[in-house]
Parts: structure tokens; sequence; C-alpha cells
């Protein structure tokens, strides 16, 4: 009993378990009707609530359903009535980039409607071209009814162009790796009869069998499961088997004992579960021979563009959801891997999954929101062998599987499997390693020390918040230069397609452009007196026009804004920020750094020089620059054959040196030096300056 919060008078047995508040039956109604509450289906407030507003018209309304038709695929999904067409996508898994997480504020989920009606918001962020052709917002559009839309030609996912497929790197990785020693170990045995001479048990026949195999059976487990096999198993093919063992730090396991000592097919693969793409490699475990890399975008993009919009989504909406995202692109990949060897899935024994801490805690459905709140704490860093059909992956459900681990919130396993891969914490050349992408992770040391840290690049070399930007598809533009006196540019697009967009690298290629022929200032000003069209006022901004219309498929103008430049500035500002401030930790200079190390899928496009002339990289010796491909799909192929090479990563990631950023006060001076181009210190960037005069 309690006291009713509106009349203290009176005491009630009403309690609301939503706010911890008591109601007397005056005042029975539901404060949040349409906020989800998992208290509801026990809750007599709620029950009154329903009685009160009318069963049927309720129930009514419960049941209304709608229909979304998405084109050109003709997939169908019903939902609730007033979900927005996000959901719908989301429901019917039909990839809709939402870079903001359906908040409204990044205009990247576009759709056309093409039947139906939908009650939308206005918003800035579609041009009026675009709103007499029917464009919404799909986040901002709620289904009033049977509706059609269309997928606009420019937000189609197209294939990425992705670096490390080809047979080149393939056989490369083949001789990474000599001795292979997988955690799931086949072991064939030909177990002794048993006889009145020796009358040992099955299981310790089987122990004796494996102990002469240099197998460890004082910390081998055996479960109930087995056991109950085993009578029948051992003598179906005269004491002939294959023991499938699971090695782990504390103690092994026995997953299997079937009959048979022949051989038979062992895959593994290597999982690469980046922010916006995934990528699998099938490998053979007998010879370590890759047989199949496939690639493609991350669904939890939907989601939002970077971790911090997965971590609220997911506080959101449930973690289940976005792991059920995340392990569909996955399966989805895996499958494909597997039928185009024509290989089953119950071969696969081994997994080595690699990918920053906020993607392994969502695959694994573990708990990420306190990675974003202070004091960033992850709730696992170094995971135990997990099994395959502990997470849902497809592969055999008893298959191992290894977690790189990672070292803080913001530096994950991924970075340990670049720096695994790249092998400078075995050197001693001083060297400063940078993953590229939504969150830049960087460390720098040698052999005697590693120090690193994360700074927030944001998702605009990804395309996200940039109004033409977009992932490195067919149609991407990847390459450009612009003519110093007519301003015209000459475009290099992924796979010699039409222009749809442009990516990071391009990006990288038009600010350096557009600095060196006058067409923006240091501080990322358009010059508005040029009297050249390509340079125009377009609504309440000014732009550059990349390539007219009746040019792309689009029949649009594509644009780069000055919202895009002052996007990319505080992005290249928080990469290069996050160098100096980092060497300053160390109490170093870029004059002591030996090399630079670049890797990730966005590096593999990257020109050096532009990249330097807008302050993104140093204005060091070329010749200390070197890339280094996709290290955290290697170094996960390394860590899936070797457990000297998994025993590594865990030696690397507790030898890092975590320095937060959003607690040191000289990353923001850093970062607010950093945003011209290329640097407020000129002398900082010698050559650059040359280049641009």
């Amino acid at each position: 009993m309690g006291t009713c919060i509106n009349h203290p008078d009176r005491e009630t047995p009403y309690i609301c378990m939503k706010h911890q508040i008591y109601l007397c039956e005056e005042c029975l109604e539901c404060r949040d009707p349409k906020i989800y509450c998992k208290h509801r289906s026990a809750c007599p407030i709620w029950f009154m609530s329903k009685r009160k507003a009318g069963w049927e018209a309720e129930d009514k309304q419960a049941a209304a359903t709608h229909t979304v038709t998405f084109l050109p695929d003709g997939r169908t999904v019903s939902v609730p009535a007033d979900s927005t067409l996000l959901e719908a996508a989301q429901a019917a898994e039909i990839h809709v980039n939402a870079s903001c997480s359906g908040k409204g504020s990044c205009g990247k989920c576009k759709l056309v409607v093409t039947s139906g009606e939908v009650s939308t918001q206005s918003t800035p962020l579609l041009t009026d071209l675009e709103k007499e052709k029917g464009y919404v917002l799909a986040c901002q559009s709620q289904i009033t009814g049977d509706v059609s839309v269309q997928i606009p030609e420019e937000t189609l996912a197209r294939k990425l162009k992705i670096a490390g497929m080809g047979q080149a790197v393939t056989d490369r990785l083949n001789r990474l790796v000599t001795d292979i020693d997988p955690m799931l170990q086949e072991i064939p045995l030909t177990l002794e009869h048993p006889s009145l001479d020796d009358s040992v048990s099955d299981l310790d026949r089987l122990n004796r069998g494996l102990k002469k195999q240099g197998c460890d059976v004082d910390r081998l487990n055996v479960g109930i499961k087995v056991m109950r096999q085993l009578t029948e198993v051992v003598r179906r093919d005269n004491w002939n088997i294959t023991v499938s063992v699971v090695r782990r730090k504390c103690a092994n396991e026995i997953l299997e004992v079937r009959p048979g000592n022949g051989q038979h097919q062992s895959l593994g693969l290597a999982i690469d579960v980046g922010t916006t793409t995934i990528v699998v490699y099938l490998i053979d475990m007998s010879d370590g021979s890759v047989l199949a890399a496939t690639a493609g975008h991350n669904r939890q993009a939907d989601c939002g563009d970077d971790v911090i919009n997965r971590i609220v989504c997911a506080e959101k909406d449930g973690v289940k959801k976005l792991s059920r995202m995340a392990l569909a692109t996955i399966n989805d990949l895996i499958g494909e891997a597997l039928d185009s060897v024509d290989a089953k899935r119950e071969a696969v024994r081994n997994v080595v999954v690699s990918g920053n801490t906020t993607m392994a805690h969502l695959l694994l459905q573990i708990e990420p929101r306190y990675l974003r709140r202070d004091p960033y704490i992850p709730t696992v860093s170094d995971f135990p062998i997990l099994k395959a059909g502990e997470i849902g992956l497809k592969a055999n459900p008893m298959a191992a599987v290894f977690i790189m681990p990672g070292p803080a919130s913001y530096v994950g396993g991924d970075i340990v499997s670049g720096i695994l891969y790249t092998g400078f914490h075995r050197e001693d050349p001083v060297t400063l390693f940078i993953d590229i992408g939504t969150n830049g992770e960087i460390v720098l040391g040698n052999k005697e020390w590693l120090m690193t840290a994360a700074c927030s690049a944001g998702p605009a070399f990804e395309g996200g918040g940039i109004r033409w930007g977009m992932r490195a598809e067919e149609g991407a533009i990847e390459k450009v230069t612009i003519d110093p006196q007519t301003l015209v540019p000459t475009l290099s697009t992924v796979g010699d397609a039409p222009p749809r967009g442009i990516c990071g690298s391009g990006m990288i290629d038009l600010i350096a452009e557009l600095l060196k022929t006058g067409i923006v200032d240091r501080s990322g000003q358009f010059a508005t007196e040029l009297g050249n069209d390509r340079v125009r006022k377009q609504g309440d901004e000014w732009v550059y026009v990349l390539t007219v219309a009746d040019e792309t498929p689009v029949n649009e103008d594509i644009v780069f804004t000055a919202s895009d430049l002052k996007n990319l500035i505080y992005s290249k500002g928080a990469v290069y920020a996050g160098f100096t401030t980092l060497l300053g930790e160390a109490g170093m200079d870029f004059s002591m750094v030996d090399r630079m190390i670049i890797t990730g899928g966005f590096g593999q496009y990257l020109n050096i020089e532009k990249a330097v002339t807008i302050g993104l990289l140093p204005d060091i010796d070329r010749s200390r620059f070197a890339y280094m491909g996709n290290s955290s799909i290697v170094g996960a192929y390394m860590a899936l054959l070797s457990t000297t090479y998994r025993q590594e990563a865990r030696t690397i990631c507790n030898s890092m040196t975590y320095v937060d950023f959003s607690s040191n006060p000289s990353y923001m001076d850093e970062f607010t030096s950093a945003l011209f181009l290329p640097h407020t210190d000129l002398n900082a960037f010698p050559s650059a300056v040359a280049g641009v005069s």
C-alpha cells in the first residue's frame, strides 16, 4: 500500500512499476501508453486504462497493419499502423542507409513513394526537386496505408570495392603461417581392443589413446553427451574413431567422438566485423589456403554509421536486434563462401572474429551501454573460447570461436589483429600505426612499449553526413583533379561506372584540388566571386558541382557543399590531433617516428600527397609511409591457424597503454589547431604549402 501521487490522503494498492508511483482508482491511467514497458503484461493500471479507453477500439487499432512494397526487388512486408518506412525496411531486411540512427538529421534514408500515402515531416534535407519527385526520408515517414516505395538509384547498395580479395593476396597469406595449430583439433585414433587382461573402461581407453598422441589428458574434460555416445561409437568401426578436442587456456574438452579415423575436411573462418564492412575468409585448415573471400555491408549501418549510434540504438531497440543484424550479414557471407567451393557448414570447426570492442559486444549480445559512459569500461576484454552454436554463426555448432581481445572501449580486437600482422611490436623502429575509419585508432611504439588511443573521426570519410557521400561501391567517385583555368573536374569512378556519389578517397582528392585551385581557402570558406558556374549557390549554401544531372544515372547534379567540407575538416582534424596528442604523451614529435603504417580498406585508395595537402597525414618523408591493407582480417587469419599467434594477440592486448583523449585537455587544443587546411601551423606542412602556392 502507498499514497496516491495526486491525492496524498488516499491509500491505494495500485503501483506503477515503471515510475514507482501509486495511483488511486480515480487516477488509474497509464502515463506512457505509447512507450514500451516490460511490466505492462501484469500491470493493473494498464488493464484499467484499456477498459476506460474501450477494449474493442484499442484491439482493432493494435491489429491494424499495412503492406509496404519495396522496389525494384518487389519485396513486401506487413507492419503495424504508424510504423515508419525505416522500421518497415529493417523488418524486410532491405538496406536503407540511416547514418543518424533515425533521428532525421543525416538525410541519407531517402525513398520515393510511388503509390499510397505516408505522413511525413517537413525537412530541409530534401531539395525541392526531390520533393517534386516524391522523395521522403524513411525515418520521418509514418505509414498510414498500403504503400509502394522505390529505392533511389543513388542509394542502391552495390558491390563494394574491397582490398585484399585477389589471388596475389591469398598467395601471400598462404605463406604467413607455416605451423598450423588450430583450436579445435581432429585426432584420428585406433584404440586397442578390450580384453580380460585389459579391461579398462571405454573412456579410459580413449584417454590412453589421446595421451599417446601427446594430448594432456590431465586437463581434459568430457561432457555427458559424449559419454552417452561412447559405447556405440567406439565399436561401430572396430575401435577406429576421430576425436574432436578443443584447447582452452585452463582446460581442454572432448567435444565429439565419431566412428572412423579417415581424413575429414576441416575448414576455418576468419571474420573481420567492421563498423561499415564485414569481410569473411574461408580457409582450408590442412594447409592454410584461402578457398574463398567475401565482403558486404554491415546491416547494423541501418542503425547509424558510428559505434555511438549503434550503442544508442541497442539501448533503444535491444542488443538482440543489433546482434541479429550483424549475424545476418556474416551468415550470408559465410553461405556465399561455402557455396562457392561446394562445402558444408558442418566442416567449419574453427573461427576467429576480429572487430572493435562495440562490434564484439553487440555480436555476442553483451550489453554495450557502459562503453560510452564514464569511465568507459567494456564488459569483456579477453574472451574465452566460445562455440559457434552459442553465437549463432553458420558453422558447425561445436566449432571453436576465438574473439580477438581488445584493450579498451574504443581500441579493440581489430587493432590487436593489425599489430599482430604488421609485426612492428617485435621490432626496434618507432612506428605510428593508424587504422583510418569511422573510429580512427592509433598505436605508437615498438618492441619495448606500445601506447594507443582512439579519435572520433566520424563517418564522413565513409560517406556519412556528406550530401552525396557513399562507400566505395560501383559508381563512387574515387579520384578527382580540377583544371585550374576552367575549374572543370576530371573524375574516376569505381568500376568506371557513371557517377552516383563520392567516396572517402575521392573526397580527399577533391578537398586538395579545391584548395589548390583557390575554390576554397585555408579556413574552408568557398570563394564566392569566381564567376564560374561550377561554383554556385544552392539553397542557402555554396557548392562545387562535380557532375551535372545529365551525366549521372540519378538525373541530378552531384555537388560538394560547404557543410560537407566543414564535416570533413572536423574529421581530418580529429585524426591529426590524435597523432600529435599521442606523440605529445610520449614526449615525441613526428621527427622521431621512423615509419607510419596505414591500414584499413579506406587507406588502399588514399593519395598520400593529397592527404598531406589537406592536413590529414603529417608532412614527413614519403618513404616512411607504408600501406598494409585490411590488417584486421589478416591478423584474424594468423590467429585462426596458430596457437602461438593467438597467445601473442593476448600479449599485445595486455602490453598496450591506453590514453583517453576525452579527459585529455591537450587533445581539444590540438583539434582546434587542425581545423584549417592544412593546419594553423604552416611550418608543420612546408611541402603542402609550397604545393598550394
